[in-house]
């Protein structure tokens, strides 16, 4: 068995891990890399290996930064089968031809922006490349253990880390011995709203796990991020603001409008508009309701306690759809709250509302969750005094205020939870985070008793 780390690799995106069997090739998920443009470009456009040469696609989740160049795997000459969980399958499905239809209007508007000596700018995939993407998906429910290849099977346990998220246990038998790879994809916290916690799984011959807070745990739990969430409310609202919350529509979207019908219900929220304006959030939110097997109880119980609507919809929340809707808001006055995609900041919705809003010092822009290096969204969690948007630079006047607390993504401590049940394996790696993270982990992983921890650079092969 061989190991080619193509994508993560001491970065947070573009996850991409190939496993060469006796029996073929498989392919752990296949994310976009994103970040600054022409590099991730071109880093997306090769994907490192032969598509063809690919026999299966085992997918974690369908975040885009671990399922959004399928599309082009498929369209280079993927042949085979894409499997995933039914929650995964169904979100996937609705981020992928979102994420065609962004790749398709990014060109169309660079190429009105180009010279008219420059060749035009043509997207990476297209809604027809992202269908035949999704045709190729089969689900499996967790715990069910499914043949991908002669002499190769997978079984997925729950990752908490967003609806339809798992473990994959990866395992080959061959002369009467069999090796068993897991890989983590995004692991989720403990007794985090409306999702179970992560499932334990088989010890590994071979272990990869995610890095992304590898070197902190968060600063707060839930319940504080609830507070503060509350606070950033009253005080703009009090000043006749708006706040501009930058979320990803899969996973951040939910669990902030969860958190604002629990404030809701409580009778704490001032009395001003909530919006969603993200066709995918709404999108997501309806396939959310149709799979409340990967609720957790308490979910479970908030929605068998007949509290008017729903974790996801209520009286003061309105989802937007249209452009002209989202339009709208530009010139509305007075105090509210507007959840946009994309959490990065680097492209969507998100970005008309900051370059009108981020000016006046009225307005709040409340980041939620982490944000990769050279995003905007980083610069401004980082105090950049200046936005860049659409080419042009916009002085930061509104307040930026980070809310710790509401990652979805496990913090140290409880990566090392997960990971130290692994620690009889007889190679790990520590993929999916920045340098630094990536280190911390990979040094704590050896404290704690793994015998061969790596932090894989990209492109790096290893004999399993």
């Amino acid at each position: 068995m061989r190991i080619t780390f193509h994508g993560a690799a001491r970065s947070v995106t573009g996850s991409k891990h190939l496993v060469e069997t006796g029996s073929g090739r498989v392919l752990l998920d296949c994310g976009l890399v994103q970040g600054p443009r022409r590099e991730s470009e071109r880093r997306n456009r090769d994907l490192g290996f032969e598509a063809k040469s690919v026999e299966a696609v085992i997918l974690s989740h369908a975040h885009i930064d671990h399922a959004g160049n399928l599309p082009l795997l498929v369209k280079n000459g993927f042949d085979g089968t894409i499997w995933c969980t039914p929650a995964t399958r169904d979100i996937a499905a609705a981020m992928l031809l979102d994420s065609a239809n962004i790749q398709v209007s990014d060109a169309a508007f660079l190429n009105r922006q180009k010279r008219p000596s420059e060749p035009d700018v043509q997207p990476l995939y297209t809604p027809d490349d992202a269908r035949a993407a999704i045709r190729k998906m089969a689900a499996v429910p967790y715990g069910r253990t499914f043949d991908v290849l002669p002499g190769v099977t997978t079984t997925f346990a729950d990752a908490g880390h967003i609806l339809g998220s798992a473990v994959t246990v990866l395992k080959e038998r061959k002369n009467g011995a069999s090796k068993t790879v897991v890989f983590t994809g995004d692991i989720g916290r403990k007794r985090f709203p409306i999702l179970r916690d992560p499932q334990p799984v088989e010890p590994a011959d071979v272990f990869i796990t995610e890095s992304t807070y590898g070197n902190r745990d968060h600063g707060g739990d839930v319940a504080a991020a609830k507070a503060k969430l509350l606070e950033v409310v009253k005080r703009t609202s009090a000043r006749g603001g708006h706040v501009i919350v930058p979320a990803f529509a899969l996973g951040r979207a939910q669990s902030l409008t969860y958190l604002l019908h629990e404030l809701w219900v409580e009778g704490k929220l001032p009395r001003m508009p909530l919006f969603v304006d993200s066709p995918l959030s709404i999108d997501v939110t309806g396939i959310y309701r149709l799979h409340p097997e990967c609720f957790d109880a308490q979910t479970v119980a908030f929605l068998d306690d007949g509290i008017p609507g729903d974790p996801f919809g209520f009286q003061s929340l309105t989802y937007l759809r249209t452009p002209d809707d989202s339009k709208s808001l530009n010139n509305r006055q007075g105090p509210f709250l507007v959840i946009a995609a994309s959490g990065m900041c680097e492209g969507g919705r998100v970005l008309h509302h900051l370059k009108h809003g981020i000016m006046d010092p009225r307005n709040t822009v409340l980041i939620v969750g982490f944000c990769a290096r050279h995003t905007l969204g980083r610069r401004l969690a980082d105090g950049a005094p200046v936005a860049r948007i659409y080419g042009v630079e916009y002085p930061v006047k509104a307040e930026v205020v980070r809310l710790e607390g509401m990652s979805q993504h496990a913090g140290r401590s409880e990566l090392l939870d997960y990971a130290v049940t692994q620690r009889r394996a007889s190679a790990a790696f520590c993929v999916h985070g920045e340098e630094e993270q990536v280190g911390a982990m990979r040094d704590a992983m050896k404290a704690a008793g793994f015998a061969k921890v790596e932090a894989p650079e990209l492109g790096q092969s290893f004999d399993l």
